[in-house]
């Protein structure tokens, strides 16, 4: 059974429009006109328990107002939605006591406290039984490594700091499903990577289902395992991130340089030349067509190889040529 269910929602926004000149302004005073944004347009979309879901589109396109709606901060204008069983606008503070939320740039810690106040400051809130709770604040303090900041304010702590707390406390009491929104923002690498393998790990080991949205490809390449792509609040792609690539990608690059530089032929039509640079040859193909051990096999048999490299299907790359424009007429939702 679905863990979250939304059956044709959407949103809109009344916004007042914005006038020039004084005496529009002044007559603003007195009567204003408002315009309808339309944030999010007749989204469904069912979540089972366990997965691990990156929903993507670019700034503007309903991503925030999605999880907003699901946590039961904003009432859709239309369509049904349930998580766990429950409406979220409607319950609101059983729908908090089983879900956790972390917005990359807005925080719920409390600045002069040390983390192990805010956790006790958590434990009461969400009403958490002593047992769990001390289970909890060991598996993540040894997960996210916080031992070394754990009595220091939050005011002093380091953002990559302040972003693992933020985590934790989320995750505290055990919800069933955590929505992270932008959780890498800002983040340097190693913290970026300690982060990501949190939460794969919390996933496995909790049975944590985790919608995520990021800018940063690189979260979702390494954490989802399916991905839902929306654009001016429609969902545009829902499918497997494996499907994803496969269908969207022009294929693996394959960058030989060979002993001399003398023209290429290739006599497998699985393989395709698209650059030479005299030594330097740049060859396509797909890896459904042909195996990555095959292509390079069939290469090193007909020409001396003195360098190879292999670039695989990048998904920034893809979801650049899609809203661009270069592909994204052909992209249809998967089944």
């Amino acid at each position: 059974m679905p863990i979250i269910e939304m059956n044709d929602v959407s949103k809109q926004f009344k916004v007042a429009k914005r006038t020039t000149g004084f005496w529009n302004t002044l007559k603003s005073l007195v009567h204003r006109e408002y315009e309808t944004k339309q944030a999010v347009e007749h989204i469904s979309l069912t979540v089972e328990p366990g997965e691990l879901i990156g929903y993507i589109g670019p700034n503007g396109a309903g991503k925030s107002t999605t999880i907003k709606m699901l946590s039961g901060i904003l009432t859709p204008s239309s369509g049904t939605i349930r998580v766990d069983g429950r409406i979220p606008y409607e319950d609101r503070k059983s729908n908090a006591m089983h879900i956790g939320v972390v917005f990359g740039q807005r925080s719920q810690l409390y600045w002069d406290l040390p983390m192990l106040d805010t956790f006790e400051l958590y434990q009461k809130m969400f009403h958490i039984p002593s047992d769990v709770f001390k289970r909890n604040v060991d598996f993540y303090v040894e997960l996210l490594e916080m031992g070394e900041f754990l009595s220091r304010p939050v005011r002093q702590l380091s953002l990559g700091q302040k972003m693992r707390a933020e985590l934790a406390v989320a995750l505290l009491h055990d919800p069933k499903i955590v929505y992270l929104d932008e959780p890498t923002i800002g983040l340097d690498v190693i913290a970026k990577s300690k982060i990501r393998t949190f939460i794969r790990e919390v996933n496995r080991d909790k049975g944590t289902t985790v919608l995520l949205t990021t800018h940063d490809m690189d979260d979702i390449e390494q954490i989802c395992d399916r991905i839902v792509l929306i654009d001016r609040g429609s969902i545009i792609y829902d499918g497997t991130l494996a499907s994803f690539k496969a269908q969207f990608s022009q294929g693996h690059l394959l960058s030989v340089v060979l002993s001399d530089d003398t023209p290429i032929r290739l006599g497998d039509n699985r393989l395709q030349l698209v650059k030479e640079e005299g030594q330097r040859k740049q060859i396509l193909f797909r890896h459904e067509e042909i195996s990555v051990g095959d292509a390079i096999s069939w290469v090193t048999q007909h020409y001396r190889v003195l360098d190879l490299q292999l670039k695989e299907p990048n998904i920034e790359e893809i979801i650049k040529e899609i809203y661009g424009g270069t592909s994204g007429t052909s992209l249809r939702k998967a089944e």
